[in-house]
């Protein structure tokens, strides 16, 4: 008869346990600081690889290029607390920017005015699919961009017989600045823009219904909302989220084309998810995507510095989203 000496495997201790549910928590909880923490090791990193980065002008270009990815990612962030997205902002955009070059000799403020009329409208379509007819956001909104995509290289050829150059007011928004070239007015607008979207976040019931029925579409329709009316309302701020951000591309390119703002909708997605915005909707603040907006902003820097492609970035984009769509449910599992 043997006897099995070997020692008994020693099970993780309630400790342990404890306190991988706390650092769980506390990430789940925390999200900001840890996202201030990557910021700021990743405009280190830029700065070692190239040192004149850390100056104003280096620091000034990696927030003009987190500006339209910030603000179509307040339009983002909003949607996907509704368990929604808008896959046809980056060409709501684009429209925009094309509108307002073609008004740009009438006034500014004409081509102002026309090109948030282009989102209002495509987000109202929007919201009406997807709100009323139920269609699903993803395919609602893809559809959108397709047929705008559509409807300007069409327009492109046939109404657009005019300017296609921003007005120099215009161009001023996008690229210029104040304080002797110091802080953009683009950066100002962006913050503008962010104020309000906080406020309606955490101060409006617009902004708790929107939580709502990420949350619990079901529960939120029985207790008296009206989805369909705050989804077509979320929707109309997207595009004009977007329309705003095409309105500054353009002035900061000086110029429009059928490409402009691409590539960017999918560093708009990945700013909100960066920023803990749950795709599932119910969970996210705009502080998050702002702060995953910049963190873009200084990664894109550092990838040009080290003469990564567009291509390049766009994987890295992708990589972003999953990855964190993955960590951030792992950290819920831990609560």
């Amino acid at each position: 008869m043997s006897t099995d000496l070997s020692p008994a495997p020693i099970p993780a201790s309630e400790d342990e346990e404890t306190t991988a549910a706390k650092v769980g928590r506390y990430l789940a909880t925390h999200p900001h600081l840890v996202l201030g923490a990557v910021l700021i090791v990743l405009i280190l990193i830029t700065g070692a690889v190239e040192p004149n980065y850390l100056s104003v002008g280096g620091l000034r270009n990696s927030a003009l290029f987190a500006v339209p990815i910030g603000i179509m990612a307040a339009g983002q962030t909003m949607l996907m607390l509704t368990g929604g997205i808008d896959l046809s902002i980056a060409m709501i955009a684009t429209g925009a920017a094309y509108v307002a070059a073609d008004q740009s000799p009438n006034s500014s403020v004409i081509a102002i005015l026309a090109a948030l009329a282009v989102g209002f409208l495509a987000g109202a379509a929007n919201g009406v699919g997807v709100g009323v007819f139920k269609v699903n956001p993803l395919i609602m909104t893809l559809a959108m961009s397709v047929i705008l995509l559509g409807l300007f290289t069409s327009w492109a050829q046939t109404i657009f017989f005019g300017s296609t150059t921003m007005s120099d007011f215009i161009r001023t928004l996008g690229g210029g600045s104040i304080f002797g070239g110091r802080l953009p007015w683009a950066v100002v607008i962006w913050a503008a823009v962010a104020v309000v979207v906080i406020y309606i976040l955490r101060r409006t019931g617009f902004g708790r219904n929107l939580y709502a029925i990420g949350d619990n579409a079901v529960a939120t329709r029985l207790s008296g909302t009206r989805s369909w009316q705050v989804l077509i309302a979320v929707y109309i701020l997207a595009g004009i989220c977007g329309a705003i951000a095409g309105i500054l591309l353009g002035g900061r390119v000086g110029a429009v084309d059928l490409q402009l703002a691409q590539s960017f909708l999918l560093p708009s997605v990945a700013a909100a998810v960066i920023g803990g915005t749950s795709i599932f909707g119910g969970v996210g603040t705009y502080t998050g995507t702002i702060l995953g907006a910049l963190i873009l902003g200084v990664l894109q820097s550092l990838l040009t510095f080290i003469n990564a492609g567009t291509a390049v970035q766009q994987m890295i984009y992708g990589l972003i989203i999953i990855g964190l769509s993955w960590l951030y449910s792992r950290i819920t599992a831990l609560q």
